[in-house]
Parts: structure tokens; C-alpha cells; sequence
């Protein structure tokens, strides 16, 4: 039988070495310099660049209902080329993108954002076919509720290891490509207000701690990677009226989720929309860092 392995001692603590940050100097040099403070003549062109979205993007779960309003809407505003990954996408939608836009590459991978070597290699066949990845936008993600005494540990476990886990494993990858291109970069991740309350009537724990867990990932990286000009946010939406909260089985949830809320009722889908083409836009170059929850004023009560 083969010896145990020896763990070092906590004497050996005493002698580790850890890395430190290191932060952009902001300087004209760096990879974070202050854009030129100037008021274009032409309101029409000022109001065009200010919202303007440069190169190409990958979007996680950009074949469901939220991530295709906002392809639409980071194409609209001058996105050269965009990349969906998701296990789901139809030619149907993807021709439709492409018909609305035919100026831009548009391009579907079918991946699973929880394998780090499908990802890389996906992140690196679509900086070949783009040219480069400027902007990572994660909508993926699943949901389960189900009370915290019954819950499967592997239920637990798989809801975790996609929205947290798959989300680490994107942004890791596209910064790794973005930090080779040398021209910085914007991240999103999208979480959800499930970070910032228990919902309520339904129970669940595992998705809400995965988005929760999403918003300071974005906090780490955000100081981690800006000197490389990587800005990461977060978006948080309430709840939303898509496929996902339709059913009769869910008719009485739905009132309710409307009710608690001061606006009266769920977000439609457009509605995300501006703050997803903010972060990714000329207009958020010193937003880093940050959360935007959209979600009509329910987590103020």
C-alpha cells in the first residue's frame, strides 16, 4: 500500500509567497486611459457614439429568449460579429439575425460552458473566424426550485457548476484572449435579483447562492483584470416574462411576483436591453466593477 500523502504543516504557512494585483496607472499608456474629453458638433453623430458597441462578441445562452433581444440589440448599435454559444439555437433564429444584419458575421457554437478545454478551444476557433473577441456577455444558466431539505446534492451541485462555474470558465477564457490582443475588453455577467433576496413564494437556494456567487466574481475580476482594459459588471433582472415563467402551474407565482412589485408586474424582455448595450459600449468605459439590477423597483421592498 502506498504511503498517505503528508499535507505541509502549518509551519509551512510561514513561508508561502502569494501574488499581489497590480492596478492600471491610467496613464495615456495604459490599457485604461481616459477617453478625450470633447462634445461632438453633430448631435446625431455625438448620440451615435456615445452607445456605440466596436467589434465582435461572444453570448452565452444567446439562443433564449433574453440573449437573443440582446444580440439584437449590441448588433443595432454596431457589433461587427457575434458568436452563441448554447446547447440550443435554431437555423431559424440564426438566419434571422442574419438577414436583419447582413453586414455582420454571425456564428452559433454548440458548447457546454461547464468543459474548460471545449471552451477554450470554442473561444479560440471564434477570435479566428471574428478576428478578435472585445465583448463576453453570459445570459447561461438553469434554475431549480425545490425545498433545501429535498434537494439532491447533484441537483445542488449541477446548478452551481453551470451559472458559476460555467460563467468562471468563459471569462477566463475570453480574458485570456483578450489580454493577447492587448485592447482590453468588456465582460458581463448576468445575475439576477435571486442574488440580492430569497425570492419568494418559491424556494431556490442553489440558484440564488450561483448568482450571488456571480456578483462578487465580477467584483474579483473587475480589480484583477482592469489593467488589462477587462471591465466586468453584472446585470441583475427581476423577473422577467419570458418562456421560463409561463404555465398555468405558475399562474399564482406570477401574481405574486407582480403584486410584491412597485411597478406592478414582470419586465419585458427589451427592457434589459439598455444596460446590456451600456456595459458593452463606448458609454461604460469607467464602469467596472458595478451591478445594474433591472427589475422595476422590486428589491426596494
Amino acid at each position: 500500500m502506498a504511503p498517505a500523502a503528508v499535507l505541509p504543516g502549518r509551519e509551512a504557512l510561514t513561508s508561502r509567497t502569494i501574488p499581489s494585483m497590480i492596478f492600471s496607472d491610467g496613464s495615456s499608456t495604459s490599457l485604461t486611459p481616459a477617453p478625450a474629453a470633447t462634445v461632438e458638433s453633430d448631435p446625431e453623430v455625438g448620440a451615435k457614439k456615445r452607445f456605440s458597441v466596436r467589434g465582435n462578441a461572444i453570448v452565452t445562452g444567446g439562443a433564449g429568449t433574453l440573449g437573443l433581444f440582446a444580440c439584437d440589440a449590441l448588433l443595432e448599435h454596431g457589433l461587427e460579429g457575434l458568436m452563441i454559444f448554447d446547447v440550443n439555437a435554431s437555423e431559424k433564429q440564426i438566419a434571422a439575425l442574419q438577414t436583419k444584419f447582413p453586414n455582420a458575421e454571425i456564428q452559433f457554437q454548440k458548447v457546454d460552458v461547464t468543459d474548460e478545454d471545449t471552451i477554450q478551444a470554442a473561444v479560440a476557433q471564434t477570435a479566428l473566424l471574428l478576428g478578435s473577441v472585445d465583448t463576453l456577455l453570459c445570459f447561461v444558466g438553469v434554475v431549480g426550485c425545490v425545498e433545501s431539505l429535498e434537494m439532491p446534492i447533484s441537483q445542488w451541485r449541477r446548478i452551481l457548476d453551470i451559472n458559476t462555474t460555467g460563467s468562471f470558465i468563459c471569462a477566463q477564457a475570453v480574458a485570456r484572449q483578450m489580454v493577447k490582443q492587448g485592447n482590453g475588453g468588456s465582460i458581463t455577467f448576468v445575475a439576477s435579483i435571486s442574488a440580492h433576496r430569497v425570492n419568494y413564494p418559491q424556494p431556490q437556494a442553489a440558484y440564488n447562492v450561483s448568482k450571488s456567487a456571480l456578483l462578487m466574481l465580477k467584483s474579483c475580476l473587475a480589480a484583477e483584470w482592469a489593467r488589462y482594459g477587462i471591465r466586468t459588471n453584472t446585470i441583475s433582472p427581476g423577473y422577467m416574462d419570458t418562456i421560463l415563467n409561463e404555465g398555468d402551474g405558475i399562474a399564482g407565482h406570477r401574481q405574486i411576483w407582480a403584486e410584491r412589485n412597485p411597478s406592478g408586474r414582470m419586465g419585458s424582455p427589451p427592457e434589459l436591453t439598455g444596460a446590456v448595450v451600456m456595459l458593452a459600449s463606448s458609454a461604460g468605459t469607467y464602469i467596472n466593477g458595478a451591478d445594474i439590477v433591472v427589475d422595476g423597483g422590486g428589491i426596494v421592498v
